[in-house]
């Protein structure tokens, strides 16, 4: 209230009646701080406050200020501006407010997703890339075809073996750990696969195993990983994101070895494509997290919107297997999963053998 209000109700007196007075010579003049006001009163007609003069009234406010401790918190102000209380709200959460670059503004699950993607375009560059070089390696080693079909089997070997494994180590010690040990395990065995060549078919065989025991353990950790980090409204676009690395993987392995082996030789191939797990590996390490729990950098907004639409869970520790075996939709997802791995896979491995030896008779028709 101001002091002019003030006056005007707790000390209201009216002027004397007289023909010598002039209302428009009234004037009201306060003195205040918005901090405390303690006025002094009632004040009589002619003492105190109010006194007359010839021809004019005054009324004077003796106005004391209070003493007001300002409270160090930033909780005592209140803004009628909703911008204002947003700024507020997010300087409370801890959140920079200076302009950030865009990829810090980026969102953090997002960035778990592409890395997923690269993983898996990693994955199909790594293991078309012997259906390529197979090529070479047969002529110049003497290989029969099926030496060359064992060649190529024996990654499924390994890829066999740690399907269901990958899955039970992803929810055990959280999936960042095990994708990451699975891009580090096939990058270093596609490095040594010309090696392992070189040593003898023994040695071919282990190695590719091996590859196919590294990347047998991606598909599960993804899935885990997506799991915490995606909320459900998401969800169907990420894995549509990450699966569709594959394929391209398979493009990009299948346009690029023949350059290269074409340039530099077949060794090439897998120098450069393992090569690029450790580039992958290197991000993983320092973006990468298993749970939106365990990223002290994440924003508090984006783990909020995270752990809201996700039901936390614990790892499984008993599988049912003779229940999930009883169910007539798990064995139709098998069956349709197994017919299109094997009309992807056979296309992916004997393609260029089918193309190259279907060549060879024709080159001998036209030197004829």
């Amino acid at each position: 209230m101001t002091a002019k209000a003030f006056l005007l109700f707790h000390y209201c007196c009216s002027p004397p009646k007289s023909s010598n007075f002039r209302r428009r010579s009234f004037n009201l003049h306060s003195s205040y701080y918005t901090t405390g006001i303690e006025c002094r009163g009632p004040f009589p007609y002619g003492k105190g406050l109010v006194r007359r003069n010839s021809n004019s009234w005054k009324v004077w406010a003796d106005v004391k200020s209070k003493p007001f401790k300002t409270a160090d918190s930033s909780e005592s102000l209140k803004f009628d501006n909703p911008i204002s209380d947003s700024i507020l709200r997010k300087k409370e959460d801890g959140d920079n407010l200076v302009g950030l670059p865009w990829w810090e503004e980026f969102p953090k699950r997002w960035i778990i997703v592409l890395l997923c993607f690269s993983a898996f375009l990693l994955c199909n560059m790594d293991r078309v890339n012997m259906s390529i070089a197979i090529l070479p390696m047969a002529s110049e080693f003497h290989w029969s075809p099926t030496t060359v079909g064992l060649i190529q089997s024996s990654f499924f070997w390994g890829y066999l073996l740690t399907q269901i494994a990958g899955g039970i180590w992803a929810d055990t010690v959280g999936g960042k750990a095990v994708l990451g040990f699975g891009v580090v395990w096939w990058s270093v065995a596609t490095v040594l696969t010309p090696i392992a060549a070189k040593l003898g078919l023994p040695f071919l065989f282990v190695v590719r195993a091996f590859m196919g025991i590294g990347e047998g353990v991606a598909m599960p950790a993804m899935n885990n990983i997506l799991s915490k980090w995606v909320p459900v409204s998401e969800r169907s676009r990420s894995l549509a994101l990450v699966y569709s690395g594959m394929y391209l993987g398979s493009v990009t392995g299948l346009a690029f070895s023949p350059l290269l082996i074409h340039k530099f030789g077949w060794p090439s191939v897998f120098f450069s494509f393992g090569s690029l797990g450790t580039v992958w590996f290197a991000v993983w390490l320092t973006k990468a997290y298993s749970s939106p729990l365990d990223d002290p950098r994440l924003r508090p907004e984006e783990k909020k919107l995270i752990l809201s639409s996700s039901v936390s869970k614990e790892p499984v520790k008993s599988i049912p297997w003779k229940l999930i075996l009883s169910k007539p939709p798990v064995w139709a997802l098998i069956v349709s999963h197994f017919c299109h791995n094997w009309g992807t896979f056979i296309l992916l491995t004997w393609m260029p053998t089918y193309y190259h030896q279907g060549s060879a008779p024709a080159q001998n028709v036209q030197q004829v």
